[in-house]
């Protein structure tokens, strides 16, 4: 059986492209592989966070795995920072990662000039960042990953920090694949559909969350841009707006592109919007409605509680492993 480990951060609220592009790819897993879903929220410090607001969005994001699917008599979800393993295998693979490829990485480039112009400086942690994802996979024996393109980086230095342990050290990790969907869904900002769908857009109209009322969720539709050509086509070129409506309807009803152009042939956008905004209200309503069970009841805690404990025996034989590996023992 395979073993599945993925993680989120706890940096903004859930948007309907994080859902379709990550969560729900979790949820099919649980039901033939060993699955771990963590809240990373060590990695979210990697720049400033405001605590409280910090600690809330790591209670919703819990909450927001189960309302979404994730079952945890099937699969182990729990909150990083509460397995010690991770920060201290991490301090272990920094230690034999090299400065220049941590300086290579290419979201640590963009994320460091980002920092650096909003901040005045550079957090150390955006450089280590890369170790301490390697060891969130290493710790549990990984044999996929589930993550977005935009992970394809990570995941290549997870296995060469990997092997490196392994040519040095003895064979102590798993080489990690990473899984990504055939045709993923990468859902566009619904006002700029040439950007990514962002957790923190200054425009609300753009960005669908996971937590939008219904009424919300019809009207950030309803205004989405689109174009004057006035025909449902698949053309990310000339049509990026439409394009990106026909995208989140293809990932949640599962039609092609073909069958969407032919249920819309002669059809007006605003037929098309309608029914793309009654698809994703279908799919977000229930997960709404059992996440405001959830955060209202002791059964998240006790979730979490049984997560931990089951991460913790999981994480700690490959962290006894490797520290015996390196000599870190008396």
């Amino acid at each position: 059986m395979d073993t599945i480990f993925s993680g989120i951060q706890p940096s903004g609220d859930l948007t309907l492209g994080n859902y379709l592009g990550a969560l729900k790819n979790f949820i099919p897993f649980q039901d033939t592989a060993e699955c771990y879903y963590c809240i990373v929220n060590q990695h979210a410090i990697t720049v400033p966070q405001d605590p409280q607001q910090l600690h809330e969005r790591t209670r919703n994001l819990a909450a927001l795995y189960i309302a979404a699917g994730l079952d945890p008599k099937k699969a182990t979800i729990f909150v990083q920072s509460e397995v010690p393993e991770h920060a201290q295998l991490g301090w272990m693979i920094i230690c034999t990662a090299y400065v220049g490829e941590m300086e290579r990485m290419t979201q640590y480039k963009s994320k460091a000039r980002k920092e650096e112009a909003k901040e005045g400086f550079i957090p150390l942690g955006l450089l280590t960042y890369p170790p301490l994802m390697a060891a969130d996979i290493l710790l549990y024996q990984s044999d996929l990953v589930p993550v977005g393109e935009d992970q394809r980086q990570h995941m290549e230095i997870t296995r060469d920090l990997a092997e490196r342990f392994n040519r040095k050290y003895g064979e102590v990790f798993t080489l990690p694949e990473m899984w990504a969907p055939k045709g993923g869904a990468r859902v566009m900002s619904l006002q700029d559909p040439t950007s990514k769908m962002s957790k923190s857009d200054d425009n609300d109209m753009a960005t669908i969350h996971m937590l939008d009322e219904p009424d919300v969720i019809v009207k950030k539709i309803k205004r989405a841009v689109t174009d004057s050509l006035g025909h449902v086509h698949y053309d990310k070129e000339n049509q990026p707006g439409i394009s990106n409506l026909m995208s989140i309807h293809a990932a949640v009803s599962g039609k092609s592109f073909d069958e969407i152009e032919a249920m819309y042939e002669g059809q007006g956008y605003g037929v098309f919007k309608k029914d793309v905004a009654d698809l994703v209200v279908g799919e977000m309503s229930p997960i709404l409605a059992r996440y405001k069970e959830l955060m209202g009841t002791p059964e998240l805690d006790a979730i979490l509680d049984e997560g931990r404990e089951k991460a913790h025996e999981k994480a700690h034989k490959t962290y006894d492993a490797a520290i015996h590996a390196m000599g870190l023992y008396r």
